[in-house]
């Protein structure tokens, strides 16, 4: 079963982090994607960039609207993705709880229902 872990934590620039807390966090961050792969669990894995580069739509009445940044004002944003193909919620539960941004937030895994692979969308089981 494909799970994606969604990484939700507060944003904050490099100057209120500085160089050492950025660089552990890569180190914890790439240990944790080499443990995933190693496990051969790991199907991508993406690092979001800052919430104000964000661009929404929505259409509520059938007009397209476009917002600059987030949709909702929130202190925790989403920073990250991991899609792993586990077993069980168990297996994805025990690799979402090694992630290391749940230190300063919260992981949602959501499962997949539907995917896109070699030209066709594909249910999974």
């Amino acid at each position: 079963m494909r799970y994606t872990l969604l990484l939700h934590y507060p944003e904050m620039t490099s100057d209120d982090l500085g160089p050492d807390a950025i660089a552990d966090a890569m180190r914890e961050f790439d240990v944790y994607a080499k443990a995933l792969q190693a496990a051969g669990v790991l199907a991508t894995a993406e690092v979001l960039q800052p919430s104000q580069v964000t661009t929404t739509l929505t259409a509520p009445d059938g007009t397209l609207r476009v917002q600059d940044g987030p949709f909702a004002d929130t202190k925790e944003q989403l920073g990250g993705t991991f899609v792993i193909d586990v077993p069980d919620l168990d297996e994805a539960i025990a690799w979402a709880g090694k992630a290391p941004s749940l230190a300063w937030g919260a992981v949602e895994i959501r499962p997949t229902a539907v995917r896109f692979v070699d030209g066709e969308w594909t249910a999974t089981a």
